[in-house]
């Protein structure tokens, strides 16, 4: 983790706490630098927050999430 974080460019307690639920919404940048070091693209971790849980019924308050999963 150490290693990442500094790689990053961030210091390795926002890394722990990003890990661990204490920074609810971490900057973009942070983020985007993360998820260069791990060598992962944006799209994929923005399609891994984003996909619904299995299990879960989407929500009316989302009209395009029924869509979505219809299609």
């Amino acid at each position: 983790m150490l290693e990442i974080a500094l790689d990053a460019r961030v210091s390795p307690e926002t890394l722990r706490k990003i890990e661990t639920g204490r920074v609810a919404t971490p900057a973009f940048p942070t983020i985007a630098a993360i998820a260069d070091v791990l060598g992962l693209s944006l799209d994929t971790v923005w399609a891994e927050i984003n996909h619904p849980k299995r299990g879960v019924e989407p929500t009316t308050a989302d009209p395009t999430s029924r869509e979505r999963l219809a299609s």
